[in-house]
Order: C-alpha cells, then structure tokens, then sequence
C-alpha cells in the first residue's frame, strides 16, 4: 500500500491582474468579499468611490448568482489591499 498527497485543486487564480481578463474602461465584473471579511473591508468602500484593488483571486462567476455579463468575479481574501483612487480615476459614465 501506498499513500501519495494528491494536489487540491485551486479555483481561483492568486495574485491576478485584469490585463488577461480583457477588461475595458468601461467592463463591470462582480467581487465577492466573505462574511468575516466584510467588517474589516467595509470602511474602504464607499458610494461614488473609485478604488484599486490589489492582491485578489480571480474565479468564475457561478451562473445561479451571475449579476454581471462578465463571466469572471475577483474574490477579496486576507492579503487583498484597497486604496483610494484620488488622482488619475478614470471617469464613469453612469448614463450608459
């Protein structure tokens, strides 16, 4: 008898960026923050705040909860960084 560890599948893709996503300007994509998390992430988001996000999983969307066309959502996890974009922010057309 033999034991060998087999390897547990990733779903989410660690340390991504959106280049290989094929995000525009102008793309929405859904992000997930977990329960516990959500106290902690909560005082950096605001309403009509543009912010970077860095330091993310990267997961399919699950077609039950899919609230976006975008077949990708980014995942927030322990190390996930929020900055406030001050200068620079592209502008968001709300009309379109």
């Amino acid at each position: 008898m033999s034991l060998s560890a087999s390897p547990v599948p990733q779903t989410g893709v660690r340390h991504s960026t959106f280049e290989p996503l094929r995000l525009g300007r102008n793309s929405m994509i859904r992000g997930f923050i977990p329960a516990g998390r959500v106290n902690h992430y909560m005082p950096s988001l605001k309403a009509d705040s543009i912010v970077k996000v860095d330091r993310f999983e990267v997961d399919r969307c699950s077609i039950m909860y899919k609230i976006t066309d975008h077949p990708f959502l980014i995942r927030f996890i322990s190390p996930t960084i929020i900055d406030k974009v001050i200068k620079g922010a592209p502008e968001i057309n709300l009309q379109s």
